[in-house]
């Protein structure tokens, strides 16, 4: 591993453990307090943390594309009982658009020996093996991305090590992201 290749690596993980950090302070803290008696004490607690509750809330969206650990559905529960739907839409979309870009660049960048530390070889080679027999990848990544439960995070890295341009793979994530997210978050906000 290069210096350079370290220092992403670990800025990566100091970055993620203190937006960890503070997700667990709010939870101990909230719980402490008695915050999660109800939604409206909770979203007063979260809001007395002004802008930092919603930038908690991207960057862990942002991540868990990157180090998909969490699905991203989660979040945007979170996000439209805290915050609403119009704004939980928003905060989860761009989020999660983020990540889906830096996944992108990141195979781009570091290629198979990267994706390969985020899922067992078997699994990769399968993923790659329906990637390259598919006639229109574009669709198939497309209708992923749009469609609930699909494995698109993962595809967002697949995208970045074949031949796909950068303009079109941001141009169907900001296409295809936004209605999946959108259902969540009115489903969640009105429904739950």
């Amino acid at each position: 591993m290069t210096s350079k290749e370290s220092i992403i690596k670990t800025s990566t993980i100091v970055l993620f453990c203190i937006f960890m950090g503070m997700a667990l302070f709010v939870c101990i803290d909230g719980l402490m307090k008695g915050h999660f008696q109800s939604i409206q004490t909770l979203q007063t607690y979260i809001s007395s943390y002004g802008i930092w509750g919603p930038l908690l809330l991207l960057m862990i969206q942002l991540l868990q594309v990157i180090l998909p650990i969490l699905p991203g559905f989660a979040g945007c529960i979170v996000g439209s009982v805290l915050f609403g739907a119009a704004n939980g839409f928003w905060i989860n979309y761009i989020g999660i658009s983020l990540g889906s870009i830096i996944a992108y660049f990141l195979a781009k960048r570091y290629g198979t020996k990267l994706v390969n530390k985020m899922m067992p070889m078997e699994k990769y080679q399968k993923y790659i093996d329906k990637i390259n027999q598919s006639k229109s990848y574009t669709l198939l990544l497309f209708l992923a991305i749009l469609l609930p439960l699909a494995p698109d995070d993962f595809l967002c890295y697949f995208s970045g090590l074949i031949n796909m341009s950068s303009k079109k793979f941001i141009t169907i994530i900001i296409l295809a992201k936004p209605w999946c997210i959108l259902g969540y978050c009115i489903f969640f906000a009105y429904f739950i």
